[in-house]
This record gives C-alpha cells, sequence and structure tokens, in this order.
C-alpha cells in the first residue's frame, strides 16, 4: 500500500479527520476552562501562601506540596473512581476540576516567585511620590510580575495541554483516545501516533507564538 493510500486510510476515509477534529475541540476545551480556573485559584493560593495568617498560610503550602508531587494522572483516578464515583458528574467536568486543582498549584508558586523577585524600593518609592496602594499595583507592581512570570506562565500552558492527554482514563474522547482508536482500527499505529504529536507539538507552538506575539506588540 503506498503512503498517500496510509494516510488517506487514517485521517480521510469514514470521516477521520472530523474525528480527530472531535478529539481536538475536546482538548482544547479542557485545556482552556481548565486554564482559566486555575489561574484564578492559583492567585488566591498565592494570596493565601503569602499571608500573615498562618491557617491560609499553612493550608496553602501543604495543598502546593501534595497536589505538585502528586501524579496528575492519580490525582484524575482519585477523582473519578473514589471522590465524585457516586455523584454523576460529568467526566469532563471532573477532568476540568482535577487540571485546575493542578494548574493552580503551579500557577500560585511561579506568581509567588514572581512577587518574591520584584524591586519592592519601586513600590515605596511609588507610595512616597503618592500613588495609592491599587494604583502602586496596577502601574509598578503588576507590569513587572507579568513579565517575569510570563516565560514559567507560558510553559505552564503547555504542560498543561500535555497533561490532558491522560483523560481517556476516565472514558473522554480526547485527541489522544481518538488517535489511538484510530491507531488500532487502521493497524498503522506508527503513523497515526506521529501524526497525533504533530498536531499536539502544533499547538504547543501556537501558545508559543501568541506569547511571542504579545511580546512583539509591547515592545512597540
Amino acid at each position: 500500500m503506498e503512503f498517500s493510500e496510509v494516510i488517506y486510510k487514517i485521517f480521510l476515509k469514514d470521516g477521520g479527520w472530523l474525528t480527530i477534529l472531535n478529539g481536538l475541540w475536546v482538548t482544547v476545551q479542557i485545556s482552556a476552562l481548565s486554564l482559566l480556573l486555575g489561574t484564578l485559584f492559583g492567585s488566591l493560593l498565592c494570596f493565601f501562601r503569602m499571608s500573615n495568617f498562618a491557617p491560609l498560610r499553612i493550608f496553602a503550602q501543604i495543598y502546593i506540596s501534595i497536589i505538585r508531587g502528586s501524579p496528575v494522572l492519580m490525582l484524575l483516578m482519585l477523582l473519578f473512581y473514589g471522590v465524585f464515583a457516586r455523584t454523576g458528574i460529568s467526566p469532563v467536568i471532573v477532568a476540568v476540576i482535577t487540571f485546575s486543582m493542578h494548574t493552580a498549584a503551579h500557577v500560585a508558586e511561579l506568581l509567588r516567585s514572581a512577587l518574591m523577585a520584584l524591586d519592592k524600593g519601586q513600590v515605596e518609592a511609588a507610595r512616597t511620590l503618592g500613588f495609592s496602594k491599587i494604583q502602586a499595583f496596577k502601574l509598578v507592581t503588576l507590569p513587572q510580575l507579568v513579565r517575569i512570570a510570563k516565560p514559567v506562565y507560558q510553559s505552564t500552558i503547555v504542560n498543561l495541554i500535555q497533561w490532558t492527554s491522560v483523560i481517556g482514563y476516565v472514558t473522554i474522547t480526547d485527541l489522544t483516545r481518538v488517535i489511538n482508536n484510530i491507531a488500532s482500527r487502521t493497524m498503522q499505529p506508527m503513523i497515526t501516533i506521529t501524526g497525533g504529536m504533530i498536531i499536539y507539538l502544533a499547538i504547543s507552538y501556537l501558545v508559543y507564538g501568541i506569547f511571542h506575539w504579545t511580546d512583539g506588540r509591547r515592545a512597540q
């Protein structure tokens, strides 16, 4: 069988490309929702982590230590087959909760590291000049925080997309599971899985490209 015929059999015959697009859409949805919720929760965790109120600070430290040290697949299976097993909650929602929790732990630490790296003298100078706390944060702290945290944050996004490749374990038909099903059906695992890897690489470099574009816009 010629290579072109193999490609047709894998990706075009019987609407294979539509199945791949559907799986890709599931992956994108879960990744986007988890990133949004994880970033919000991670910001709150960072606030707790740097709080002077000991119970909040200890809670954040314990949470971050446990979640960052646990395999995301084990956390997903614990929530799906354990915590939410009898609730009837959709597997997609459980996946979003799982990856939001996992992302939040990483976002909290990267924000804390960025805040620790800031030059506090600039904030004090802004306050001396009459800026309010909100103005000092918006005009001095936030731009520096974004600049410092941005490279690590984009890597967190790419890692999140890669982490979602395990959601097939909880019956969700995502991109990875679709690729695996097609490989089993066509008996062409090498080409099919390579195609799946190319799609994941394309998504990752799309993320890097967006961040690079925003850097260019800010420089202008």
